[in-house]
């Protein structure tokens, strides 16, 4: 039976079998070592010139070819104990040695932390950069993050829903990623920018507490802290005011840290809360709504976690010549009810506040949210006010709007970014080294060769034709 790398130091002196890959060989004379590695852990090898069979299999060793050892577990000579590993006071005897599969020398060295490696060489090898242990511990640390969210929240009688991912295209800020329909010629899906108008169905549907861990897609410029395709926390609930939606927030986060991040020292108010900081004051003093309010930023173990609230609900899109939602046309302004809202919007939109709130972490906006607009006649207005003509708000929004008649509690509902908070958490530049298969900077995916050219066959049952293709052919 195979025993983990981190389990020898529970076996002295036993026989084991042991799975894994060549980290290192070295060879001194007549006694070869190598370092094996597991998901586990790594540990140190003895090769004896004695028995000769086995020596001689043992030198064809190369880096990262698959084995399968059995020795014994022998505890090291005090003056050649590695301190660095954490079996470092232990080595294995071989005994026993069988290639399970070789492998060719890796194009990329996998043995350090890979900072120093061009990032496109290291996305078109991704599944070997994975190896390296700073990565692999990513991974572990999202998995550890997504677990203790899932058991917090189910603690708290929420219910995780999976929500679609083909939709419907609606104006929600961003670009869609669109997906054509074979069977509905000249139709399309839309991506999920996010599950809102799904969470907000769940509302109506009475499910009151709802969470998600969904994907989100939005066709926009790339940089450090955002990917084309990004994971998020959802949450929504109903019969809420935005202090129950912020104090849930933070009882989860900062849970969150003590438990799984014991060493980070988290900065908050003199009460030990989250600050809560009105935007207008946040501007003022900090000249952006998502400051870097650490005492030492260059301490990445400071956590100073802020709450911006009290955002105005619109803003002047100088190009469109229009009003535009801060943060999305389902935040519920602070007004009474459409009659107001009108009244207000005409005489001076840039006064109108919004239920809308901003989570940020050591500089990152790392999620935001609101209370949603319940009155489909106020949804309606704000849609309108925005430069949507009547006609189009129905055939977008129809469906949400009919919904909206059939009893909708007050809802509201916030969303954390998960791949920022596992950034920052875990110290690292930036969101695609916390995320297994990342895109570029630009968009692409090295290691699948995507975006990529489909068949002239795949077009045509789409009922779809690539100008590129037509202007090339008119060129002649």
């Amino acid at each position: 039976m195979r025993t983990l790398i981190n389990d020898i130091t529970k076996k002295e002196g036993e026989k084991v079998e042991l799975k894994g890959w060549v980290d290192v060989r070295r060879d001194h004379g007549k006694i070869i070592f190598i370092d094996l590695r597991d998901r586990s852990g790594k540990c140190q090898v003895v090769f004896l010139s004695k028995p000769k069979e086995l020596y001689e299999i043992a030198s064809t060793l190369r880096q990262e070819w698959v084995v399968k050892i059995t020795g014994q577990i022998n505890k090291r000579p005090e003056n050649l104990v590695n301190k660095d590993l954490a079996t470092g006071e232990y080595e294995v005897l071989a005994e026993g040695l069988e290639v399970l599969n070789q492998a060719e020398t890796p194009p990329i060295d996998v043995s350090g932390d890979g900072y120093e490696i061009g990032e496109d060489h290291r996305m078109e090898y991704r599944y070997l950069d994975l190896r390296r242990s700073r990565l692999k511990n990513n991974l572990k640390a999202r998995h550890r993050i997504t677990k203790y969210v899932r058991d917090f929240l189910t603690e708290k009688d929420f219910v995780e829903v999976e929500t679609p991912v083909l939709g419907k295209s609606t104006p929600e800020g961003a670009r869609d990623y669109l997906v054509p329909s074979r069977l509905h010629h000249g139709k399309f899906y839309a991506l999920p920018q996010s599950p809102q108008q799904y969470k907000q169905l769940l509302m109506v549907a009475g499910l009151e507490r709802y969470f998600q861990f969904p994907r989100c897609f939005r066709d926009e410029d790339t940089r450090g802290d955002r990917q084309p395709e990004f994971t998020q926390l959802d949450i929504e609930m109903s019969f809420v005011t935005e202090d129950d939606i912020l104090n849930l927030t933070e009882e989860l986060f900062l849970g969150m840290v003590r438990k799984l991040y014991p060493n980070k020292k988290l900065k908050l108010d003199a009460n030990g809360r989250i600050p809560r900081v009105p935007y207008k004051e946040v501007m003022e003093k900090y000249n952006t709504d998502k400051p870097d309010v650490r005492g030492d930023k260059n301490d990445p173990d400071e956590l100073a976690f802020l709450f911006v609230v009290d955002f105005p609900a619109f803003e002047w899109k100088e190009t469109e010549k229009r009003w535009d939602a801060v943060h999305h046309p389902f935040t519920k302004p602070k007004v009474k009810d459409a009659a107001e809202f009108r009244a207000v919007f005409e005489k001076n939109p840039g006064e109108i506040m919004a239920d809308q709130y901003d989570f940020v972490l050591n500089g990152y906006e790392v999620g935001g949210g609101s209370i949603r607009i319940h009155d489909p006649e106020l949804l309606a207005a704000v849609f309108e006010a925005m430069g949507n003509k009547p006609e189009d708000v129905r055939e977008k929004f129809g469906h949400l709007l009919k919904a909206f008649t059939y009893g909708v509690p007050p809802h509201g509902g916030i969303a954390p970014g998960l791949d920022r908070i596992v950034m920052i958490l875990q110290n690292e530049p930036n969101i695609r080294e916390v995320i297994a298969f990342p895109k570029t900077g630009d968009g692409r995916d090295l290691l699948m060769g995507a975006p990529s050219d489909v068949s002239k066959e795949q077009l045509k049952e789409l009922g779809i034709k690539i100008a590129k293709e037509e202007t090339e052919k008119n060129n002649g």
